[in-house]
């Protein structure tokens, strides 16, 4: 039989393992010790790279890497032992659970590609630092608006793509000769890398009208979709922060409940032994 037990109760000394193990994992410190661990753990990896550096200091480097995966298996299995099947209810658990198994792949044979995948360790920080956690949450949350955006993009290349082969395959066939070509030109004139010089121009000089068809595309996929995808997250980060105050205010309410039937208590308890029955 499980007991609830309202929020903001002292906790009175229990020598129930599981409750001391959930406290410890709980602990700002112990949160803090694992985010220290993450970024050591990336600059490590990150010197792994560099030959001097191994020869030199190969085998320390190796070891504080062992060190750290060992510190993170004992997280993972702490955790386990606290939240049983529970665990599996929290989607970061989640990704934790599956970085660290990344990690703990054999590197060695077919598997040896999965070395380079240790570095994922250091996605590890969205986890456990809650400020990149609900920048994280809210870029989730913009997932289904910016789907909508997707597809009205994919569209409009489509189109545009269409219309650019018809135009120009005949005179810049490199460019466009083909529908796939053309979709991959037009994306690198979205990006605006060597758009001018590189591409709209050089077709100009055999078109030169070419820029009616360019600068709308330009202003459409560069411009306007970018400042869409923009207002969805911006959105979807207010929404976001919206329903975190709205928890902290619920847990606060609820606080506020058993201050107060603590006090109503206290008050019958002193009132009965002001007035004991006759």
């Amino acid at each position: 039989m499980s007991v609830n037990v309202p929020v903001g109760t002292p906790i009175a000394p229990n020598p129930n393992w599981q409750m001391r193990l959930r406290v410890l994992v709980e602990t700002e410190w112990f949160q803090t010790f694992i985010t220290v661990v993450i970024i050591v753990n990336a600059i490590t990896l990150g010197l792994e790279t560099s030959e001097t550096l191994m020869a030199a200091y190969g085998p320390l480097l190796v070891a504080l890497d062992h060190l750290a995966l060992g510190i993170f298996v004992a997280e993972i299995i702490l955790k386990l032992l606290v939240y049983r099947t529970r665990f599996f209810f929290n989607g970061w658990n989640i990704f934790d659970f599956v970085i660290v198994g990344i990690a703990l792949l054999p590197g060695t044979g077919a598997l040896s590609v999965l070395r380079a995948l240790r570095v994922l360790r250091v996605l590890r920080l969205f986890s456990t630092v809650p400020s990149l956690r609900r920048v994280v949450d809210s870029l989730i949350a913009a997932i289904p608006g910016m789907t909508s955006i997707i597809a009205v993009m994919t569209v409009v290349f489509y189109v545009c793509s269409v219309i650019a082969t018809k135009l120009f395959r005949g005179d810049f066939a490199e460019w466009f000769g083909s529908l796939d070509r053309s979709m991959y030109t037009l994306f690198q004139v979205m990006t605006l890398e060597s758009w001018s010089m590189g591409i709209v121009r050089p077709v100009m000089e055999v078109h030169p009208w070419a820029w009616v068809f360019f600068t709308p595309f330009i202003v459409v996929t560069s411009f306007a979709v970018l400042n869409l995808f923009i207002a969805v997250l911006v959105n979807a980060t207010q929404a976001q922060e919206e329903a975190n105050m709205q928890q902290r205010f619920a847990i606060l309410h609820d606080q506020l409940n058993t201050i107060q039937q603590e006090v109503q208590t206290l008050t019958r308890l002193l009132h009965e032994r002001s007035n004991p029955p006759d």
